[in-house]
């Protein structure tokens, strides 16, 4: 069975940010595992596609995590936070993802 071909403009934009948290680094330390905030409609196919394609890697598997934005208050008004979807990109074994500027 051959790879799904997707398109190169949309992979570019399906990671939004790495999230770099305690909670995150644990995971890279553990189990070889890297956290994106990606797009709301961003697929499991896609983020594995998109991570291999920019980043050079082997991606072993993909966790997807949705997480409502909060309600918070500044004063009278009240304003919700972004809703956020999180991916948990696991690496092959041996693999090792670095980020541009990165301490080395």
């Amino acid at each position: 069975m051959s790879a799904p071909h997707f398109d190169e403009a949309r992979l570019m934009q399906v990671l939004v940010a790495p999230i770099v948290s305690e909670k995150a680094t644990m995971l890279a330390d553990k189990s070889n595992a890297v956290t994106f905030k990606v797009l709301q409609n961003a697929t499991k196919p896609e983020i594995k596609a998109a991570v291999q394609l920019l980043f050079k890697v082997q991606v072993k598997g993909v966790s997807v995590l949705n997480t409502k934005g909060k309600t918070k208050r500044t004063g009278k008004t009240i304003g919700r936070r972004d809703n956020v979807r999180k991916a948990y990109v696991t690496l092959q074994p041996g693999q090792e993802l670095k980020f541009s500027g990165e301490a080395a």
